[in-house]
């Protein structure tokens, strides 16, 4: 009898969990700090969170900044001042669905649309008429293809790009090797809400911190400005929605690696090599054959998946190399 009672409760936890809500952590000062220096602009009726800060004087020159999955912007935060000393504008956004800005549910997130919200951002700034360099990491990176794309089509709306500079992004998904926890909530169908129901501080910072290196993992205070970034308009619970990039991926592998090969714009990856999600040497060696006019920083071999944070100096550094180059 006490263990079948056991085996119900044992069964009733998760099924309690789904339903329960728990509150977002409260954001910590420096996670405060960045959201009010922020404003919010409007698509479609959803609030945009983006910064923009104006730097160097003389110089004319805008950076806009593209962060990975399943963080945000404040991905950029070790490397925003050393840009603002460079360029005139440094602009960075909060996609849909991530950090601050909203996250509808249920909603068809997708690249395309991402890409459509970087475009109103900068009409919204009043740069549809200046080129931009435009910063890119991880599922940035994606984004990054697509308004390429846009560019060398002349779509209408399009941006004015300068430069594009990569970084530790699935470029070629046959050197893209997602985590178990993102092949699970892709394809989890009915078993998708119930992981993220369940996923808290502990289970996020040890998935994430697995994408780190060893030496330069985040500390516990930023795993938790991420993690509240995540829960911040329940962002957890939109996740498998968001994490359809990877199928769009390889759906549309042809126009965005095709962007690529065919630009004349400079080009530029900065690159991690301890990165287990696109490893080395397989993915660099590919990057090379592929984009062979493209230059490349390899940074430390300890670096991985997130350089911008794990070294900001050697990123910081390689990214200036570049944009010095033309």
């Amino acid at each position: 009898m006490k263990e079948w009672w056991l085996q119900v409760g044992l069964l009733g936890v998760p099924l309690l969990a789904v339903y329960l809500h728990l509150p977002p952590p409260q954001p910590s000062p420096a996670l405060r700090s960045w959201k009010s220096s922020g404003s919010f602009f409007t698509y479609k009726d959803l609030n945009i969170f983006y910064r923009d800060s104006s730097g160097a004087v003389g110089s004319s020159d805008v950076v806009v900044l593209l962060h990975g999955f399943p963080t945000s912007s404040y991905d950029w935060s070790k490397i925003w001042e050393g840009l603002t000393q460079r360029f005139h504008r440094v602009i960075a956004l909060d996609f849909l669905g991530f950090g601050f800005s909203d996250k509808p549910r249920p909603h068809g997130y997708s690249i395309f649309e991402q890409a459509t919200i970087v475009e109103g951002l900068l009409r919204h700034l009043g740069l549809r008429h200046q080129r931009i360099n435009l910063l890119s990491h991880d599922y940035g990176d994606t984004v990054a293809q697509e308004l390429l794309h846009r560019y060398e089509h002349n779509k209408t709306g399009s941006i004015l790009i300068n430069s594009l500079c990569l970084s530790n992004g699935g470029i070629f998904p046959e050197t893209h090797y997602p985590r178990l926890i993102q092949k699970l909530l892709k394809d989890g169908g009915l078993l998708s809400p119930i992981i993220l129901r369940l996923m808290n501080f502990f289970f996020f910072s040890g998935g994430l911190g697995a994408v780190f290196g060893p030496y330069t993992q985040p500390s516990q205070a930023e795993f938790w400005d991420m993690w509240t970034a995540v829960r911040n308009n329940d962002g957890n619970l939109v996740m498998d929605s968001v994490l359809q990039y990877i199928n769009q991926r390889k759906k549309h592998r042809e126009r965005w690696v095709g962007a690529l090969m065919s630009t004349s714009v400079p080009l530029h990856l900065i690159y991690g090599p301890l990165d287990p999600v696109n490893p080395h040497p397989e993915f660099l060696q590919l990057y090379r054959k592929v984009l062979p006019t493209s230059t490349v920083s390899v940074l430390d071999d300890h670096i991985s998946h997130y350089p911008q944070l794990e070294d900001p100096t050697g990123f910081l550094n390689a990214y200036l190399n570049f944009i010095n180059s033309f």
